[in-house]
């Protein structure tokens, strides 16, 4: 027997209920912000990733799916959304559209080699958006609200956003500075990755994993204190607008986020209770340099990404949202006359909007009753000869039990005003 890859797994019964249900709530709130939907490729050119997630980080380093084509060209599979629609941007020229700036939503797969575990796959399902072309401090905002929103109608009142600032390249190279300076004499007490940050990147020692808790890393200087005015100035307007729109937050200065690309606000939404309490289960920042250095404008950015595949465990946990199979009609039919009648009837209703089944099992009537039960239907249609002879069809309500006749010709009107 063929089986699926290590850490890959099958969506279906109630895991993809779970999984339409958080895509939908997503796509509902980045419409009501007024964003557009992209997609970009699974795989792109291997150097998108190596340029931008940045050549020291652990995706490029340990957990890109790497390979040849055939016609010997290196390709990448995406292990995150940003880049590919950073190149899509400039490859369109979006940035020469009449509309700016352009606010883009996504939702898809995306795949890293990592240690498989809970909520942690080699293929994951992210969503996120990317707004590019606007530099205001109020468009950070919108996107941590954007994704605020969306976690507290999936997630209830159990998410905080933890936001820091990088600043800007001046502030981030003092900063630096200062932090290699106190780093330097604890390097053996460090993880041996730790060791190889501190002479490629730094600032990434503080997003580490393994040392996290450790001494050196809490009492390490922190970026807040190396602020210049301008960087500090832009970091207080955000929170003030976060705070304008009522959104909870903590500024957390270990912040740095683990790729490359960020400068200026950074942020994570982390549950705030629950056997999951601690749990990151997003990020973003602002990401000003990243178009520029693809080949396109100087362009400033910003977006944010969230994993669907940690929601769903929240959620099957929580056990909170109904995602019990249900339809309007179940329509149920024993003789060839009636089948086909049932046929004729589902695709009238199903134009109409209105969600219907039928047995095509040639199951008897005691069975189909069983399956209309399983289906939580909201009206049975029960047909039979006789009555359709007549020009009649017999409903039940299963709210009320109540059964009556009704003529055929005003079948539809009669269910549409009783659901």
């Amino acid at each position: 027997m063929i089986t699926k890859p290590k850490g890959t797994y099958d969506i279906y019964n109630e895991d993809a209920k779970y999984y339409q249900y958080i895509n939908n709530v997503f796509e509902s709130v980045a419409s009501l912000y007024n964003y557009e939907y992209i997609r970009t490729p699974i795989f792109e050119d291997t150097s998108l990733f190596h340029r931008t997630v940045g050549e020291t980080s652990d995706i490029v380093s340990k957990e890109t799916y790497d390979f040849k084509d055939r016609g010997d060209r290196s390709i990448t599979l995406r292990p995150e959304g940003t880049a590919g629609v950073v190149r899509s941007y400039i490859e369109n020229k979006m940035y020469g559209e009449i509309n700016q700036p352009k606010k883009l939503y996504y939702s898809g797969t995306m795949y890293r080699y990592e240690r498989p575990q809970a909520g942690r796959y080699r293929e994951l399902s992210q969503f996120g958006v990317e707004v590019l072309g606007s530099d205001s401090p109020l468009i950070d905002a919108e996107v941590i609200s954007l994704a605020y929103r969306t976690l507290e109608t999936i997630l209830g009142d159990n998410v905080t956003v933890m936001i820091n600032t990088l600043g800007d390249s001046e502030s981030r190279n003092n900063y630096r500075e200062a932090l290699v300076k106190y780093l330097e004499p604890h390097l053996n007490e460090l993880c041996s990755d730790c060791q190889n940050r501190f002479k490629t990147n730094p600032l990434r020692i503080l997003d580490c994993k393994v040392d996290k808790e450790n001494p050196i890393l809490k009492n390490a200087p922190k970026i807040t204190d190396y602020l210049n005015e301008a960087s500090q100035k832009r970091f207080d307007q955000v929170l003030d607008y976060l705070r304008l729109l009522d959104v909870d937050y903590e500024v957390n200065p270990s912040i740095v986020r683990g790729l490359d690309y960020y400068n200026h606000v950074v942020f994570e939404f982390s549950l705030n209770e629950g056997v999951n309490a601690t749990s990151i289960v997003g990020a973003g920042g602002r990401y000003n340099n990243l178009v520029e250095s693809l080949g396109g404008p100087s362009t400033p950015a910003v977006g944010f990404a969230c994993g669907i595949d940690r929601l769903m465990l929240i959620l099957k946990e929580k056990k909170e949202i109904d995602i019990n199979p249900n339809i309007d009609v179940y329509i149920m039919a024993v003789n060839e006359e009636e089948r086909t009648k049932a046929i004729l009837l589902a695709q009238d209703m199903r134009w109409s909007d209105i969600k219907c089944d039928y047995d095509t099992l040639d199951k008897g009537l005691k069975a189909q009753f069983k399956q209309a039960d399983r289906l939580n239907a909201r009206h049975l249609i029960i047909l039979n000869s006789e009555d359709l002879a007549k020009g009649l069809i017999t409903v039940k309500d299963n709210l009320t039990h109540e059964e009556q006749k009704i003529d055929e010709a005003e079948i539809l009107d009669y269910i549409i005003s009783n659901l």
